[in-house]
């Protein structure tokens, strides 16, 4: 029997607890994370992590330019602040039940590490699973007891990091330009990685494309590893974004977002007017980036994209957040809320359905569904996932692959189907 002095049981977190507006962005972000990754789905990976498209033409470069502009970049960022706000609304839990909640959230993120790499081997490379579980504990161990007022200075000073490593690069190329041999020799090195990068391209292309499954499970083990290795790049970014998202927890901004209404009037309307044109510069100074080359105006062009992404992250987040005040755009907004209850099942099922289209094992579209079709694909392939969703979690609490993240956490089975008569309502996590 519990006493009065007993820390209360953690359990999986209630529908009556759940911060509404969280499943809302979430299902937004599952869009735009779709929409990002749909290209890397239908053709080399690494093609698509380079911003526009040199081969694409005419409608196609319109379509993969927009979508360069308006998505890449903005999305992973936007669901990389989904998780730090996750991470601490299961502290606050923790901590209200009188327990510390490091041990519990370690499970949960030892199991979100099985999921990724199961995800990355065995079914599609470009998972951000594995690096959000690895990033987690850096995030549990450097920032739990982190004073909430120095949350947004480690935010800025972990986002600056990649445009320091990018400027430093740029330093180095422009310095070895005063040594012929050096400049030589660095010219080189970057020719050298070019072409790496694109015998990658075409190892992706002859695994994905026209191998079988065996193939694509050696290709995707080797693309896995280099991802990892980009870490030192992109991880900064990612565990930026999950400070910050506590902060929005911590600050008490999303448990009461009526009384901060100023603050993202300010992130919504600086975010598009600054992050927008930012994001136009750089794409028409640079709208595909040659690892070939590197010198002060691409890094300059290259910041003002890795600045842009951060500012339309947060116009997207504090637009969705501030219609939700609204009672006519809550309705509507009412539809993306299933989708993004159980968005870890609907980021899995996206990569299964689109290895399954375009994959040499599956019905072989790969690079042959052209870029300017791959919108509307994607926004059929979510309109279905919102419907399915919908339905799903009409019947059951929670979606697949939710439960089972839950039972690894918690270590005992949580029940699964709804209970009779419940009544549907915008949940999130």
């Amino acid at each position: 029997m519990q006493t009065m002095t007993d820390p209360a049981p953690l359990a999986p977190v209630s529908a009556r607890e759940r911060i509404e507006a969280l499943d809302v962005v979430r299902g937004f972000a599952l869009l735009g994370i779709l929409l990002m990754n749909i290209e890397a789905f239908a053709g080399p990976m690494m093609e698509a992590l380079s911003g526009v498209n040199p081969r694409f033409s005419g409608a196609d470069r319109w379509a993969d330019a927009a979508v360069y502009v308006l998505v890449q970049g903005k999305f992973f960022t936007l669901f990389s602040l989904l998780f730090g706000m996750g991470f601490a609304i299961m502290l606050q839990r923790a901590e209200a039940a009188g327990r510390s909640g490091a041990r519990l959230y370690a499970r949960r993120l030892l199991a979100l590490l099985g999921i990724g790499l199961a995800h990355a081997l065995l079914v599609w490379s470009g998972d951000i699973l594995l690096t959000y579980a690895l990033l987690g504990f850096v995030l549990l161990a450097g920032f739990r007891r982190t004073p909430v007022s120095r949350l947004p200075k480690w935010t800025v000073v972990l986002y600056l990091l990649p445009l320091l490593l990018t400027w430093l690069w740029a330093l180095g190329v422009e310095a070895a330009k005063f040594d012929p041999q050096a400049a030589a020799a660095m010219q080189r090195d970057m020719a050298g990685q070019a072409r790496e990068f694109e015998a990658l391209a075409q190892a992706q292309r002859e695994a994905y494309g026209a191998g079988g499954y065996l193939d694509a499970v050696a290709q995707r083990a080797q693309d896995t590893a280099l991802m990892l290795g980009f870490l030192a790049f992109g991880g900064p970014i990612v565990l930026a974004m999950f400070v910050l998202g506590s902060w929005f927890v911590r600050s008490g901004v999303m448990a009461d977002p009526g009384a901060h209404l100023p603050l993202l009037r300010r992130l919504r309307n600086a975010g598009f007017a600054l992050g927008l044109p930012l994001m136009l510069w750089s794409v028409w100074r640079m709208p595909t980036m040659d690892l070939a080359r590197m010198d002060f105006g691409i890094a300059l062009a290259q910041s003002a994209a890795l600045v842009a992404n951060l500012l339309l992250c947060l116009a997207y987040f504090a637009s969705l957040v501030l219609a939700l005040q609204s009672p006519a755009w809550r309705v509507r907004l009412a539809w993306l809320a299933p989708a993004g209850r159980m968005a870890l099942s609907n980021y899995l099922l996206q990569s299964v359905v689109c290895t399954l289209v375009f994959y040499g094992y599956g019905l072989g579209l790969f690079e042959r569904l052209p870029r300017l079709w791959q919108v509307p694909f994607a926004l059929a392939l979510f309109g279905a996932q919102v419907l399915l969703s919908r339905w799903w979690l009409s019947r059951y609490r929670f979606g697949p692959a939710e439960w089972l993240w839950r039972w690894l956490t918690y270590g005992r089975r949580p029940p699964m189907r709804a209970a009779p008569g419940a009544a549907f309502a915008l949940q999130a996590d």
